[in-house]
């Protein structure tokens, strides 16, 4: 039974889709479309929750679009379109998995170096400070004890002590899906043919960079880590412009800086990555 209504909702779900293809539906005009095909649904026998479901649906899994552009102060080339995968650049903004994901790098190399002596490591007489007995005040054994002004500290920090833990694999993957998301959402990712500039002066390329709305602060991202000479030499001088191989790619340095410009090589190397990582089958789920 439960078999048959599987069955008869993924054949309701195809009716929904297959009725949005033919209509066309755009997502940035959904009100008024989805109001009349809601009505076309009803009169062919498909509900319209079902209709709404499958509407949703694919605006979701829908590929988004981006420019591609030049680094070059003349960008007179033709801009061209690139498809992006909407499970990599369209994930749900998820800030918890954000929050850990920074936590853990932050804390990556916290070392605490906070150190109090414990009763061997003080440098005082071993002999009592007076007798046991026939004094009228309380027994002690030597100066080193905790309970004594410049004595040993008890249960105080022994460091050096490290604060690394380790992080779930998917948490940190689904942690860069989420930051890339939120950069393109947010029209702070951009995407470049490569990282040639013509230009050999740092402020020349502030201003190109400025007039597109850019930055202040920018990360150039590559496939490789061969970064062009003229762009490394200027980056070099300019300490909020960083080069970053595709490999090193992490959540705090995307949130870090305003602007994420990516190369085409590496927009496919990254989704290669993530889209196997994220379709395994022996990775847990978060």
């Amino acid at each position: 039974m439960a078999r048959n209504i599987f069955e008869k909702s993924r054949t309701i779900l195809q009716k929904a889709s297959q009725l949005i293809e033919n209509t066309m539906i755009r997502p940035l005009n959904r009100k008024v479309s989805t109001q009349i095909d809601s009505q076309q649904a009803s009169s062919v026998g498909i509900h319209p929750a079902a209709f709404e479901l499958a509407s949703w649906q694919k605006s979701v899994l829908s590929p988004r679009e981006a420019w591609i552009e030049s680094l070059k102060a003349e960008n007179s080339e033709e801009k061209r379109i690139q498809l992006l995968n909407p499970t990599v650049f369209a994930h749900y903004p998820r800030i918890d998995l954000l929050f850990k994901n920074v936590r853990w790098q932050k804390l990556y190399k916290h070392v605490s170096y906070a150190n109090a002596p414990v009763r061997h490591e003080i440098s005082r007489s071993l002999k009592k400070p007076w007798p046991q007995k026939g004094m009228g005040k309380a027994r002690h054994g030597d100066r080193r004890s905790p309970i004594w002004i410049g004595g040993a500290k008890a249960h105080g920090p022994r460091g050096p002590k490290t604060y690394y833990h380790e992080l779930s694999f998917m948490v940190r993957l689904k942690g860069l899906s989420t930051a890339l998301s939120m950069k393109l959402a947010q029209d702070d990712l951009h995407i470049v043919e490569n990282l040639d500039i013509d230009v050999d002066d740092p402020k020349a390329f502030e201003e190109v960079l400025d007039s597109r709305l850019w930055g202040p602060s920018v990360l150039f991202v590559d496939d490789t880590d061969f970064m062009p000479e003229r762009i490394s030499l200027v980056t070099d001088k300019v300490p909020h412009y960083n080069l970053m191989p595709v490999y090193g790619l992490n959540v705090y340095s995307m949130l870090k800086h305003t602007t994420l410009v990516l190369t085409v090589d590496a927009v496919k190397r990254i989704e290669e990555r993530m889209l196997y990582h994220l379709n395994r089958t022996n990775m847990p789920n978060v």
